[in-house]
């Protein structure tokens, strides 16, 4: 289709009618010097660079490997021949085509069977609507705002652990007492009921799994569990502040439930024994773990079994002094846990209005977000 076809204001085009896509280039690992600028890879920053191809905003989509996906950067980069990057945007808003084409499914348009690859001439035929330039500014403006908030919350929760990390080894450094890490913690485990039964799946029960770690807190989980399914699986339903460890498949991340929820049993819940809180725990774990990673002196750490925590001897401090330290520290994590909810709600809303916006089925004058 060579001419732009009226909708009401809103028109039908090709997608390289409002863009252009560029090869990015090559950069091996040998070749690069520490600079400002990012290298954007297909799945991401891989690297900094002294030099850029891309003028800002950079917009890149995965060209092989990890096709079709899109990331900006408001600053200039080095786009890496793993991905197609906008060499120009044809009187269209860049923000606005950034959230486009997060709508366009574009990994479903590569070829190649060993490793997928995305053919930029393939792409550009594609048929989009768009609205007027005015509008494109407000809808990118509109979906960049939330996502901008959610940014900021994630950098304050990074600000805020880095500060109960630096409490907790500045306060904890100069005691003797030493116990086992089990007299300490509680290490309890999980279990899965029969997936078979489906009355046992798909209910309100957050079901925790090794996939599931991601972040400080976990609110959702890819599997989730009925109260029928609860009682008929041998993990209990651990409550906010649980520390996860994942025992098998990714071993040795630590998590903690931003919600109650079950888990699996390829995971160890730790619970404190004694008065010792949970945040204290899960500093405490973060330790213990690196320390048993080191212990495998470079052997595949492919598990960790219950008594390679019964081994392991931790310093404690007085538990008044670990009283202490929860005070301190407790309003930290409830501000990152009301963090982490906030940029869950934003998500959510982002992606709600994504699609609705981009169709034209809900205009930005019609929301409250400003």
């Amino acid at each position: 289709m060579d001419e732009r076809v009226q909708m009401n204001d809103w028109n039908i085009c090709l997608l390289g009618d409002i863009l252009t896509f560029q090869r990015g280039y090559d950069l091996p690992k040998t070749k690069m010097v520490h600079g400002e600028y990012p290298v954007v890879g297909s799945n991401g920053i891989i690297g900094y660079h002294n030099e850029y191809t891309t003028e800002a905003p950079s917009i890149t989509i995965g060209r092989s490997g990890n096709t079709g996906t899109p990331f900006i950067l408001y600053g200039r980069s080095w786009s890496h021949n793993t991905t197609l990057y906008v060499r120009e945007f044809k009187n269209s808003d860049p923000v606005f085509i950034y959230y486009l084409l997060k709508t366009l499914d574009l990994n479903n348009f590569a070829g190649g069977s060993a490793v997928p690859t995305l053919n930029r001439n393939h792409i550009h035929t594609l048929e989009v609507k768009v609205p007027p330039l005015v509008e494109q500014i407000e809808i990118g403006r509109t979906l960049r705002i939330l996502d901008d908030k959610i940014a900021s919350n994630t950098a304050i929760n990074h600000h805020l652990e880095q500060m109960a990390q630096a409490i907790f080894k500045s306060w904890f450094v100069d005691f003797e007492q030493v116990k086992p890490f089990t007299e300490v913690v509680n290490v309890l485990g999980g279990g899965t009921p029969k997936t078979t039964t489906a009355e046992y799946w798909y209910g309100s029960i957050p079901f925790f799994t090794p996939k599931d770690a991601m972040g400080l807190y976990v609110l959702t989980t890819e599997k989730s569990l009925t109260e029928i399914g609860l009682n008929n699986c041998s993990s209990q339903l651990y409550p906010v502040n649980t520390v996860f460890v994942t025992a098998r498949g990714t071993v040795g991340k630590l998590v903690m439930a931003g919600v109650p929820m079950a888990m699996n049993q390829s995971c160890y819940a730790l619970i404190g024994n004694n008065g010792y809180g949970q945040h204290f725990v899960y500093h405490l774990a973060l330790k213990t773990v690196e320390h048993l990673k080191h212990k495998a002196s470079g052997a595949v750490f492919d598990a960790i079994v219950i008594r390679d925590f019964d081994s392991e001897i931790v310093v404690v401090p007085p538990i008044e002094a670990v009283k202490l330290f929860e005070d301190k520290v407790k309003p930290i994590y409830e501000t990152i846990l009301n963090n982490v909810n906030e940029s869950a709600r934003l998500a959510t809303l982002r992606d709600t209005l994504l699609p609705r916006l981009m169709s034209g089925e809900l205009s930005v004058a019609d929301l409250a977000v400003k």
